[in-house]
């Protein structure tokens, strides 16, 4: 029987778990489906998220030497039809506009009217034309290496949509890198999958495996593609951020040549990498719990949120000034690059009302301040990681000596927390009868043998719905037998099903 919660999600994680994910969003006032199918409204608290993810990731992509740049949403059909396995990898996925106008049929509707003499494919990711800028721009081995990324939305045209996972429009940041040699390039490929990890772990808490796709689930064009894969409270895999080396290809089908220091005309070699709002879904489902949203402090919009508890009007002044105080107090302390964010709740609502609209945002720290918390000097503290009902009591002073460091160590709690459910649901295997039995009944990614083999690929993904999410970088990399083919395996790889 369904579990009623007068305050909390409903229905809870173990109840059902898609509809769980649904609804923390709605309560979370994270997005709304919008009027245009497949499409979705960040509202504010969630775009607020997106917003420190972008400063974080900016930050950490300039440091690194790469501009900000922006480029088309259109691009000319003839651009996608020049590399034929990246047209192929995004051909069902793609929007094409076919007419350029509005004009009154006869009944007084409107319809297309101007039909346009080339087709323009709304972007999907944007190589091709990048390319034929990157065309322009080299000339010289010392116009290299370029780092180029931009911030943009793209569309994916997705059947199957859900808020965050998969859209047919989405924001991402997209990076486009062309080096004078091969090494170079792999390293830019490493380097930036790196970003991608530390900033999941040390921002997010969400722990990963990093690893190389196979040849199957690779990037259409790339020669090859990291990734990094994070295990959901459900025990699927959601893909990270992915980065590319893409060898020649590109640069070859968009004419990008260079002279280099002897004067030899040459190719160079390129890669991509991005990043989506899909990293706010995995948050939700890695941290989020059956009372709602659980942000870890260094990506919460708001760390501290202190409601004045008004009980009589003749208290109001006095309470207000005192949490004017504090906040400003608060907000002049450093935390995680900048300074804390600290709100006050002045909304004329009940304080359970209050307390239960933050739970479910998430915010990490709540402060109550009454009567009875100006006159005994003891400030009543509540935490996101820890039950509702569960409280604390501190001075101002030992406030504001540790929250920084009691934010750090909720961060750290989170981490711990994903890391040991990630590890606890990793499972070796090693015979096809318990894969199967694995999958059709247990959580979480499966550690076995694979002979390399891209039919057995095939079979399990029909059979279970299950994929090869990456071959690991940093997990044992001992020789074995592939339980599906009984021929020799390099080493294990990370099965699982995923998002």
């Amino acid at each position: 029987m369904k579990r009623s919660r007068k305050s909390g999600i409903s229905p809870t994680r173990s109840e059902n778990y898609p509809e769980w994910y649904q609804q923390v969003i709605k309560a979370a006032q994270l997005a709304d489906h919008s009027p245009v199918r497949g499409c979705m409204v960040i509202r504010p608290w969630g775009y607020a998220i997106w917003e420190n993810m972008q400063a974080i990731l900016d930050k950490r992509f300039k440091e690194t030497g790469h501009q900000n740049a922006y480029f088309p949403l259109f691009i000319p059909l003839s651009y996608m039809q020049k590399e034929a396995d990246h047209v192929e990898g995004f051909a069902k996925e793609c929007a094409v506009v076919t007419h350029h106008r509005l004009v009154k049929d006869r009944e007084g509707s409107l319809v297309p009217g101007g039909k346009l003499e080339e087709p323009l494919i709304v972007r999907p990711t944007s190589e091709m034309i990048i390319g034929e800028m990157f065309a322009k721009w080299i000339t010289s081995y010392r116009d290299l290496p370029l780092l180029i990324n931009q911030w943009a939305n793209v569309v994916r045209w997705e059947m199957r949509t859900r808020l965050f996972l998969r859209t047919a429009e989405f924001l991402w940041q997209e990076g486009h890198t062309a080096h004078a040699n091969r090494e170079e390039a792999i390293q830019e490929m490493r380097k930036m999958l790196e970003i991608y990890v530390d900033f999941a772990q040390n921002r997010l808490s969400i722990p990963s495996i990093k690893g190389e796709k196979t040849e199957k689930e690779r990037f259409p064009g790339a020669l090859s593609t990291l990734t990094f894969e994070m295990m959901m409270q459900d025990g699927k895999a959601l893909q990270g951020g992915t980065s590319h080396f893409l060898g020649q290809n590109f640069s070859k089908v968009s004419k990008i040549t260079f002279s280099d220091s002897e004067g030899a005309i040459k190719h160079p070699w390129t890669t991509s990498w991005g990043i989506t709002t899909r990293m706010i879904g995995g948050l939700i489902m890695v941290h989020a719990d059956d009372d709602g949203l659980v942000l870890p402090p260094k990506i919460a919009p708001i760390h501290v949120v202190i409601f004045p508890l008004v009980h009589r009007a003749e208290t109001k002044n006095s309470l207000m000034t005192y949490c004017t105080s504090l906040r400003k107090k608060l907000s002049a302390l450093p935390y995680a690059d900048s300074f804390l964010k600290v709100s006050i709740d002045e909304r004329d609502m009940r304080s359970g009302e209050k307390a239960w609209d933050w739970i479910k945002k998430g915010v990490p720290i709540r402060i109550e301040v009454g009567m009875r918390e100006l006159e005994s000097g003891l400030l009543t503290i509540k935490k996101r990681t820890k039950n509702h009902r569960e409280t604390e009591t501190q001075t101002e002073e030992e406030l504001l000596k540790t929250v920084p460091k009691q934010l750090d160590e909720m961060q750290e709690t989170l981490l711990k927390k994903a890391e040991l459910f990630r590890d606890s649901h990793l499972v070796k295997i090693d015979t096809q009868e318990d894969f199967y039995t694995f999958f059709h009944s247990e959580k979480g990614f499966a550690f076995a043998h694979w002979s390399g083999d891209p039919k057995i690929e095939e079979k399990v993904a029909k059979e279970l719905g299950v994929t090869i999410r990456c071959i690991p970088e940093e997990l044992e990399k001992t020789e074995g037998i592939c339980p599906f083919s009984g021929e020799k395996s390099a080493q294990r790889v990370i099965f699982a099903k995923s998002y």
